[in-house]
């Protein structure tokens, strides 16, 4: 796109912080966002005893009920963090690392962060190892919590360890009055769940009709204020814990060595925010180019910080209105809204679907004869099909922990159309590499781009050659993160012939004389394609 020229595939290759602003300057925007999100002193503190919080994927101070609540409710407060060991395990079904290096070495970032900023509201964070249902009761009991607050999860993994945490709280009083609750508050969507205009049981299937309902009658909620000072903690903690390394997590050390490098935390995600929205004014054009593929700032990139919950979705809300007020509202202030109620939709999905978001046959429960052959997905996730486009963006996910939107929804079309493969060998994938991983985006996707998913149409198929030539015209993407195709013409890097691999499938559609038959894989056993053409739905995604 033509706002990828600053980042040409002819310069060497090189790593570029997300965001580029210097430690100091993050700093500063960090503390100023504080001030003015400061509580005021509204109130009076009346709370009495011990209340723990418990942090999971809401590693923020900013617009945080949870330590607001903690906060009001107690003299004394206990932030907590558990490095659950299941977490760096393996995936469900074919055993893939859960948590890849870069993402753990990104949450290792948040936390220390976190512990940053609770430090200077005087507090700190303890940091233990082990499963929160043995860690959370046995510290509420140490300290005579009354209650241990915490962010609600949805998907059964997380659910199924607030629900032991609970049993293991009551222990063998379940009848005490001084049994310390577990109180789960809902904070990781821009709607809260309580102001949706139906409860999650019967959300629509169809992502339109959810937004064109929570637009209308919905109302999103102002960010929580906190006060200058959360103190003070229990005075007898006597180890506050580390935040650990990468190896102490059973992973090796990856440095990310080209393409962008994000960095972990809350200061940085506010950052973010303050260098696109503010310092680089690129808000105002963002609908055209969300779409890009090469450089850091075609999309805002707040992904990684969301999914750690180190940026809360309102706060975005709150800054897209404020600039909307002090600069200019366009379609592109309201898309990132718009793709914020897609995040929203997926969470909330993730409550009525339960596991058969994770399941083959998908929500629609469709019986299709997955390959999974091991030989043909190695090669999709090295990035060695012989397609320039989808081993770029394989390469990049790779290197960095990240791919755009589009190049995911590439990848996920040619992985499942044109190869045949299960598309839970792809999501799995993803777990590992992200570093925006969440479970209800990133299979939620994963289902409606195989076609299992609660989707009017069956069939999103995404023709290379007519992606390739929407998003990377010139070829600058590819020839980035391929490097043997930047000496050809920018007309031949998506068609590079015997200068590169030979094609490891046929296309289904989009033949050339390189990719063998157009009918081989996949599409013998699919319904009618819906061809190259371009087409605009009404969820205003462009294929």
């Amino acid at each position: 796109m033509h706002s990828q020229s600053s980042f040409s595939a002819r310069v060497a290759p090189t790593v570029q912080n997300v965001p580029g602003l210097s430690t100091e300057e993050m700093e500063r925007v960090c503390e100023q966002t504080f001030l003015r999100y400061n509580y005021g002193g509204l109130g009076k503190r009346k709370g009495k005893g011990v209340a723990i919080v418990w942090f999971r994927n809401d590693l923020r101070v900013l617009d945080n009920e949870a330590l607001f609540r903690a906060w009001v409710s107690s003299e004394v407060v206990l932030p907590v963090y558990c490095v659950d060991p299941r977490l760096f395990g393996a995936t469900h079904y074919f055993g893939f690392p859960k948590t890849g290096a870069l993402r753990a070495q990104f949450i290792i970032e948040c936390l220390t962060d976190l512990k940053k900023n609770l430090v200077k509201r005087g507090l700190d964070l303890l940091i233990q190892h082990g499963k929160p249902e043995e860690i959370i009761p046995s510290l509420a009991k140490a300290y005579k919590a009354h209650t241990v607050y915490a962010h609600k999860e949805t998907c059964s993994e997380e659910v199924n360890v607030e629900k032991l945490v609970t049993r293991n709280l009551q222990g063998n009083e379940p009848r005490s009055i001084t049994t310390t609750k577990l109180e789960l508050v809902w904070g990781s969507t821009m709607y809260h769940m309580d102001d949706l205009p139906f409860d999650c049981e019967s959300l629509p299937d169809v992502y339109t009709q959810f937004r064109k309902s929570v637009e209308s009658k919905s109302k999103v909620r102002n960010c929580i204020r906190l006060p200058a000072s959360l103190g003070p903690p229990p005075e007898k903690v006597g180890d506050w814990g580390h935040v650990p390394q990468v190896t102490e997590l059973g992973l090796q050390q990856e440095k990310v060595s080209k393409g962008m490098k994000f960095i972990g935390g809350e200061s940085v995600a506010l950052g973010r925010v303050h260098d696109y929205f503010w310092k680089k004014d690129l808000l105002k054009v963002y609908k055209e180019t969300r779409n890009g593929m090469l450089g850091p700032d075609y999309s805002t990139k707040f992904s990684p910080w969301l999914a750690s919950g180190s940026l809360s979705p309102r706060f975005i809300y709150e800054e897209v209105k404020r600039y909307e007020k002090e600069r200019q509202s366009n379609d592109s202030t309201y898309w990132v809204l718009f793709e914020l109620i897609w995040r929203d939709y997926f969470r909330f999905l993730s409550i009525k679907l339960g596991n058969l978001l994770f399941q083959a046959g998908g929500p629609r429960k469709v019986n299709i004869n997955w390959s999974q052959d091991q030989t043909m997905f190695y090669a999709w996730r090295q990035g060695q099909t012989g397609y320039p486009l989808i081993d770029a963006n394989m390469k990049e996910l790779a290197a960095t922990g990240f791919m755009s939107n589009r190049g995911r929804q590439i990848v996920c079309s040619f992985l499942v159309r044109d190869m045949g493969i299960d598309w839970r060998m792809g999501a799995e994938w993803f777990e590992t590499c992200l570093l925006d991983y969440d479970p209800c985006s990133n299979y939620g996707n994963w289902t409606y781009g195989a076609g299992v998913g609660n989707d009017p149409r069956e069939d999103r198929y995404f023709s290379i050659p007519k992606q390739a030539q929407n998003y990377d015209p010139e070829g600058e993407f590819v020839a980035y993160w391929l490097p043997e195709l930047r000496a050809l013409p920018r007309e031949k890097r998506h068609t590079p012939g015997l200068m590169y691999l030979n094609p490891i499938v046929g296309l289904k559609h989009g033949y050339t004389k390189k990719t063998g038959d157009s009918k081989t894989g996949f599409s013998s056993r699919r319904g009618k394609p819906e061809g190259n053409r371009q087409k605009r739905y009404g969820d205003g995604r462009t294929y």
